[in-house]
């Protein structure tokens, strides 16, 4: 054989079909870890191809299952593939593909959302943040239980530049329910407008690149699925720490069919808060009025750097908890009423 990126492209040798495989193993999909098997090879070729050129790069693909989008990663001639696997079941039928591509094939018994990534490809591969993207790609079709965790978990990694984006701004092309890969690239005013929406964009750009109807999944699963990928901008829109974003945006979102500030008033305790909130809105010049999925990028890059100061300004601010301030305040309503005289006076005053 040819040695890599000289004369010849890598192909596979003959081996059982996927859905032979299966059987050969007795692999049956798992429905409490949302397991879904894609058995069409030219809709694995279609989602590797989403990744761009691949050859001589180095590729993690996050559960592998029984090896259809591996056998279309190796058939693009990369130089090495990092397989990471939960699931004991599917290692016997991935160390049959390993011995079919020597030396390209590493096999992780382990859970992505534990395993160091930042000690997963060859150092000579890191690139500086403001370069071109690195020869390193993360590909997956995800179990939907762990794929919305897992792409906030790598979106704080990209804001932090750790993880796998240790080596810069490394690519990724994943699968989601399509109604998540609506929410992750949804434009302002858009119904499926969401934290994930923000918390995606300001960091990345996410093209959602193509549909795949759930019948081609086996077994079928309810919805349809978005192959969506990623690359992480230079610059983030937002340059605030990523649990500060996360804050503000998932308080504008708590409340998203009523006026914005009703979200932003949760940054707050209770003592001062509307006024806090009135400064906050002022200061972001954002029209209170608006309905989160309304705001656009700039006006949640406002609302963020308007908190930051008022977060300097106050150090204790950041770590207030509205759910738990409603915890207590519950708390001490039990508390009350159980000796009756106060709780009159609590009914007198809803009165």
């Amino acid at each position: 054989m040819a040695a890599p990126g000289k004369g010849a492209a890598f192909r596979l040798p003959p081996l059982p079909t996927i859905g032979e495989i299966i059987k050969l193993f007795r692999l049956k999909a798992l429905k409490q870890l949302s397991q879904n098997f894609l058995l069409d090879l030219r809709l694995t070729d279609k989602i590797v191809k989403q990744a761009g050129e691949l050859k001589n790069a180095h590729v993690c693909e996050v559960g592998p299952g029984p090896g259809g989008i591996t056998r279309s990663i190796l058939s693009a001639g990369v130089e090495q593939l990092l397989l990471i696997e939960k699931d004991a079941r599917f290692i016997p039928g991935l160390q049959m593909l390993s011995e079919a591509a020597p030396g390209k094939v590493r096999i992780v018994h382990g859970d992505i959302l534990t395993y160091k990534m930042e000690k997963a490809f060859p150092k000579h591969l890191k690139k500086n943040w403001e370069d071109e993207p690195p020869d390193i790609h993360i590909i997956g079709n995800l179990p939907f239980s762990v794929s919305t965790p897992l792409i906030i978990k790598w979106l704080e990694n990209v804001s932090k530049r750790d993880g796998p984006f240790i080596y810069g701004r490394t690519q990724m092309t994943l699968t989601f329910q399509k109604e998540v890969g609506e929410r992750l690239t949804a434009n302002p005013g858009s119904s499926q407008r969401s934290r994930l929406s923000i918390m995606a964009q300001h960091l990345c750009t996410v093209e959602n690149c193509f549909i795949i109807p759930g019948q081609a999944f086996v077994p079928k699963p309810e919805v349809d699925v978005a192959v969506v990928h990623f690359t992480p901008l230079v610059q983030p829109k937002i340059q605030q720490p990523f649990e500060l974003v996360e804050k503000v945006v998932q308080s504008v979102f708590q409340f998203r069919r009523k006026y914005c500030f009703r979200g932003i008033e949760t940054l707050f305790p209770e003592n001062g808060r509307l006024k806090r909130t009135e400064q906050l809105m002022m200061t972001a010049d954002v029209d209170p009025t608006l309905r989160p999925f309304q705001l656009s990028m700039s006006q949640f890059r406002n609302l963020c750097n308007a908190y930051r100061k008022m977060c300097d300004e106050d150090p204790s601010l950041f770590v207030f908890n509205y759910r738990e301030e409603l915890r207590q305040k519950k708390m001490t309503r039990g508390l009350l009423g159980s000796t009756g005289q106060p709780e009159q006076t609590e009914e007198k005053n809803q009165l």
